[in-house]
């Protein structure tokens, strides 16, 4: 192989180059990473296929952590939504469902997230905006009318405020006669991405990771069936960070989440309820690696630094959403193009479930419209693309 390279760089690639020479004197992923123009099994040397890759379902999941993986179930089409009043977000959430959404992701406004009632001096002026005011049971119970709450998964953007938000949820089915332990859903719940990029806290990091921690405790042990954290890098992607900053960061936070509940309970009770969260940026094939490399680091830190002894315990299942920082105010509809790349890398990546942007985010909620084009994007690669039959 190596004889064959040096002959096709001297006879053809050389002599290519003297007539038109590469568009850029040199190539880098947006992570900064050198790209090659070409890659051939010398580029794979001492490398390992089973340490490396293996098989899907099997350690490192880097394949993914279901071994049939889309064959046997589709990732879960969860649009973000959440606006003004819990009745009008309940219209949008039905008329998704209607759609053939098969998931639902609540938006909560700043107050809600925040702890503030709404008649709070400091609330007034934010009161609905970007996400439903949600601050009593009575809201919660209006967000969710109609809605299956033992079959529909609910996945909330809530932290600071993530165990009230929680328990007017629990609250909510139980008063509808759901069994809790048939709910199934995530709350966001991880306060430590807060501090450094997405700045709604309420308390101290120590009294928050025990605020935290004890969701996830709960949980465990009486929703079974429960996400009670989703460890985030989209945040930290969107606040400037590249793919590897967002992973390193995303995994460390998660090391530190890992770390407080060993503390109170073995490793394996809790672990396999962990939950991630991620960007799916503009760089196609890095955003692919991203998250197979994702699963390989996060299986080999559960296995070998805190002696995780299930499987699932070492499973790194994640949410994706495309980049918000990606879409422009100029021309939007073009905003459709770059979210179906992202969301293609975010399948060809192994998500568990995915939000698309919808194209005209950059300046305004989303309309009706551009929902249901965001969520026809993820069919189309679902039901069209054939990229989930392999």
């Amino acid at each position: 192989m190596g004889r064959e390279l040096r002959k096709w760089e001297k006879n053809v690639l050389k002599e290519f180059l003297k007539r038109k020479p590469e568009r850029l004197k040199e190539f880098k992923s947006l992570s900064g990473i050198p790209i090659k123009l070409i890659y051939t099994p010398l580029d794979l040397k001492n490398w390992r296929y089973k340490e490396k890759l293996g098989f899907p379902g099997s350690f490192p999941f880097t394949r993914g952590v279901y071994p049939t993986m889309y064959r046997g179930k589709l990732w879960t089409f969860r649009q973000y939504s959440g606006f003004g009043s819990a009745e009008e977000t309940n219209d949008r959430y039905r008329k998704l469902l209607d759609a053939g959404q098969t998931g639902l992701s609540v938006a909560f406004d700043l107050p809600t997230q925040l702890g503030l009632d709404p008649d709070d001096p400091m609330a007034v002026a934010e009161i609905g905006k970007v996400g439903v005011s949600v601050p009593t049971v009575r809201e919660m119970e209006i967000l969710f009318r109609d809605i299956p709450m033992d079959r529909v998964s609910t996945s909330m953007t809530i932290n600071a405020t993530a165990a009230e938000i929680l328990a007017m949820y629990i609250v909510v089915a139980e008063s509808r006669g759901f069994n809790i332990a048939s709910l199934s859903g995530t709350v966001q719940n991880d306060i430590l991405k807060e501090y450094a990029a997405r700045k709604n806290y309420i308390y101290p990091p120590d009294p928050s990771m025990r605020y935290a921690t004890d969701i996830i405790m709960y949980t465990v042990r009486h929703v079974p069936r429960w996400n009670p954290i989703s460890i985030s890098g989209y945040h930290f992607r969107e606040a400037g960070a590249t793919a590897v900053e967002e992973l390193a960061l995303t995994l460390a936070d998660g090391i530190e989440y890992v770390r407080a509940g060993v503390k109170r309970m073995d490793v394996d009770e809790f672990a396999p309820r962990l939950s991630f969260f991620f960007d799916s940026g503009m760089n196609f094939f890095e955003e692919v690696a991203k998250f197979r490399a994702a699963r390989r680091m996060w299986a080999t830190i559960m296995r070998d630094w805190f002696g995780a002894k299930k499987p699932r315990s070492m499973w790194l299942r994640f949410h994706t959403q495309t980049s918000g920082a990606s879409l422009t105010a100029q021309q939007p509809e073009v905003n459709l193009i770059r979210t179906t790349l992202q969301a293609l890398a975010a399948v060809l990546g192994g998500t568990q479930s995915l939000h698309v942007n919808s194209y005209d985010e950059a300046w305004a909620l989303p309309s009706e419209k551009a929902v249901k084009l965001s969520l026809r994007v993820q069919q189309v690669i679902a039901f069209e693309s054939n990229v989930a039959n392999t």
